[in-house]
C-alpha cells in the first residue's frame, strides 16, 4: 500500500478490500492484470478458448479499479475538506462496526458483466454500505451537472434516480448489491466465451476459503482517469 497518503487525490472510495498479502486479493489481482497495492502489472490467468489479448479487453474495466467491492463509489472531498478528515471519520466509523466471516461468493453474470457475489443475502454487508453511503455523504462534494448526465445516461429507473440525486450513486441502500467484478461488459461477446470466462472464474475462486469481513478500505485516483490505488485499511473492532 502507498506509505505516503495522496493528499490532493481527485476522487477517493471506500471498498471492501482483501489484505494485499491474502489470497483472494492475489488471486482477484492476478485475474485482473493488476495490483492496486503495490500499483504494478501481474500476470493474468490463460482462459481456455479466448485469446489473451480478448481476455485483457475484457477485464480492463475493473483493472482500473482494483480488486474491491464498492460500499461507497468514488466521490471528490466537498470543498474545505481534506484527506485527514476523512480518515479520522473512517477511523470512528470503523471502530463502530464488528467483524464476521463473508458469505461464501460464486461467479456469476449481473447484468451484462460478471462479478463474485454472495450466494445468500447478507443483511451484514448490506448494513456496513449502508453506514458507509450515510455516514461518509458529509464528505463528498455535490455531482457536476456533466456527472450526473453521464450516470443517467446509462438508463436509470425513477427510484436510482433519487438515490443519485440524493447519495451521488443509484446502486445504493435497497439497490445495492454487493459484488466483486471480474469483467467489464460483456455485450456482444459470444454465449460460449462467456462461458469460458465463467469456469475460468469459478476454477480460481472456489478453492479460495472465505475470508473475513474486518475492515473498510480507503481507494484513491490521483488524477482524472488514473488508475485507482489502494491506501489504506480501517479494522473493525
Amino acid at each position: 500500500m502507498h506509505e505516503t497518503p495522496l493528499t490532493n487525490a481527485y476522487r477517493y472510495a471506500i471498498y471492501f478490500a482483501s489484505r494485499p498479502d491474502s489470497a483472494d486479493w492475489q488471486a482477484g489481482s492476478r485475474w485482473l492484470g493488476r495490483c492496486a497495492a503495490s500499483a504494478t502489472v501481474v500476470s493474468q490467468p490463460t482462459v481456455e478458448g479466448v485469446a489473451p489479448e480478448d481476455f485483457n479487453r475484457l477485464t480492463a474495466a475493473p483493472r482500473r479499479y482494483g480488486w474491491h467491492a464498492t460500499l461507497k463509489a468514488p466521490f471528490a472531498l466537498r470543498h474545505g475538506i481534506g484527506l485527514e478528515t476523512l480518515r479520522q471519520a473512517l477511523k470512528q466509523l470503523s471502530g463502530q462496526l464488528s467483524a464476521f466471516q463473508m458469505p461464501t461468493l460464486c461467479a456469476r453474470k449481473l447484468d451484462d458483466f460478471l462479478a463474485l457475489a454472495p450466494v445468500t443475502a447478507s443483511p451484514q454487508i448490506d448494513r456496513v454500505a449502508r453506514q458507509c453511503v450515510t455516514t461518509l455523504h458529509a464528505f463528498a462534494a455535490p455531482l457536476s451537472a456533466e456527472a450526473l448526465a453521464r450516470r443517467r445516461a446509462g438508463g436509470l429507473t425513477p427510484e436510482e434516480d433519487a438515490l443519485l440525486v440524493r447519495w451521488g450513486y443509484p446502486f445504493v441502500l435497497e439497490r445495492f448489491q454487493f459484488h466483486l467484478s471480474l469483467t467489464g461488459s460483456l455485450k456482444g461477446v459470444s454465449p460460449e466465451r462467456i462461458d469460458a470466462i465463467q469456469t475460468a472464474a469459478v476454477q480460481t475462486f472456489q478453492t479460495i476459503p472465505p475470508c473475513q469481513f474486518d475492515s473498510i478500505a480507503l481507494f484513491a485516483e490521483p488524477r482524472p482517469g488514473a488508475d485507482f490505488v489502494l491506501l489504506e485499511h480501517f479494522a473493525f473492532r
